[in-house]
């Protein structure tokens, strides 16, 4: 299983499913990170927390911890 957290700088990925429970997913789907959507992975920051990333259009920013919970293809 890949998860975003595996995504190299400059690849796109398509999201396959969403881990978590409760608040903690939900708070990602109303970032716009829902199934079948793309993203690209523009930085991550030198000691690797965050992540810079442009979904929908626009530029997000997500701690590892939340991008292990996103499932990808």
């Amino acid at each position: 299983m890949k998860t975003l957290k595996d995504a190299k700088i400059g690849e796109t990925v398509t999201v396959a499913r969403l881990h978590g429970d409760g608040p903690v997913k939900r708070r990602i789907m109303d970032m716009g990170i829902t199934k079948g959507v793309e993203i690209l992975v523009r930085k991550v920051a030198p000691l690797g927390d965050p992540m810079e990333l442009n979904v929908r259009g626009y530029e997000l920013s997500i701690r590892k911890a939340d991008a292990e919970m996103i499932e990808v293809l």
